[in-house]
């Protein structure tokens, strides 16, 4: 039939052509969020000397910096949160005005009178919610007028914590280990797309054999012999092949041992609205796949053809086929747990 003409290799390209999309969307974004968002200076912070202007860094979006702070005072205040103590006010004085800074305890060693100078990764945040109040406070401490302090001190505050070692580092990873993902996803996607023989399908083919020669092989009998066909599933007179879960599969018949079906119930609320069926097929060299939301029909059309064309297939889940496939070389081995899930399903 021509519509079934080399209709796994198009499946193949079609279904890798679609997937690809998704990761390049998602490297788009990244990119998006490297230039427009603080996510370029958390990664890289900037190193500034004692004659930076950290103001005109704020207001031109480097929220996160690296710099030497030196003759610093403690003010007397601490930052907290949830009831521990986060950080030490200290102020200092710099070559483009004085600063309020704010020191991890262990940087301080939680609260030393006097520190000469300290380098540290910081953030800069131009008159955050507790300014205001620390301004008044320290200005009554000082004997100065708040309109004094807001002249003599600077509305940026430097802060340790603020730059967030622990969430900074948890963010920076995920930030570049799913890039890494989308970018390798995209090049591999490409590669099965422009080469179907280098793809999943191919590759669980060559468990079994040469992988070009078996593809072919199934090419030719699904254009030319189909014995069965669902919307998706085809068997043919070597192999059963499935064009569903975003995947492309095709097993020879010969290596299936075990095969079998569970319900799933699909409910809003308190409505059950319709029952799906997943077929399970296991086959020798640990290969185990599932086909999720077929109807009942198709399924047991399926199951029948198979075990009439290889008589050694276990048919049905019960703890017979269970121990029996457990006891198989080379097929897959279920944990409890598993057996404890499909147990509940039957």
């Amino acid at each position: 039939m021509q519509q079934l003409d080399h209709l796994i290799t198009k499946k193949i390209r079609s279904t890798y052509g679609r997937r690809v999309v998704s990761p390049i969307i998602y490297c788009i974004f990244l990119i998006f969020v490297w230039f427009y968002t603080p996510m370029q200076s958390l990664a890289h912070p900037l190193s500034i000397s004692d004659h930076a202007q950290i103001e005109a860094l704020a207001d031109d979006g480097s929220q996160y910096i690296t710099t030497t702070l030196r003759n610093l005072n403690f003010t007397g205040y601490t930052q907290s949160h949830l009831g521990f103590v986060t950080g030490y006010y200290y102020y200092t004085m710099r070559d483009d005005g004085c600063y309020i800074v704010v020191l991890s305890p262990r940087t301080c060693e939680e609260g030393l009178p006097e520190i000469d100078a300290v380098t540290i990764r910081a953030s800069i945040r131009r008159q955050p919610e507790s300014y205001a109040l620390l301004a008044e406070q320290l200005a009554a401490d000082l004997d100065w007028t708040t309109s004094g302090f807001y002249d003599t001190v600077s509305n940026c505050i430097i802060s340790e914590p603020g730059f967030g070692r622990i969430s900074s580092m948890i963010l920076l990873t995920f930030y570049f280990a799913s890039g890494a993902y989308a970018l390798l996803s995209i090049v591999l996607f490409t590669l099965y797309a422009l080469f179907p023989v280098l793809s999943p399908a191919s590759r669980q083919l060559g468990l079994y054999g040469k992988r070009g020669e078996l593809l072919a092989q199934a090419e030719e009998e699904l254009a030319t012999l189909p014995q069965l066909a669902t919307e998706d599933m085809y068997i043919t007179e070597h192999f059963f092949i499935a064009f569903a879960n975003k995947s492309v599969t095709v097993i020879p018949i010969n290596e299936i041992v075990w095969i079998y079906k569970h319900s799933t119930l699909h409910n809003i609320l308190w409505y059950h609205f319709s029952i799906s069926y997943t077929l399970h097929i296991t086959a020798n060299k640990h290969l185990y796949i599932q086909f999720p939301k077929n109807m009942k029909s198709d399924i047991d059309g399926i199951i029948d053809y198979l075990s009439e064309a290889n008589h050694n297939i276990l048919v049905g889940f019960n703890e017979k086929n269970r121990k029996a496939v457990q006891a198989m070389p080379g097929v897959t081995r279920f944990t409890d747990g598993l057996i404890a899930f499909f147990k509940q399903k039957i």
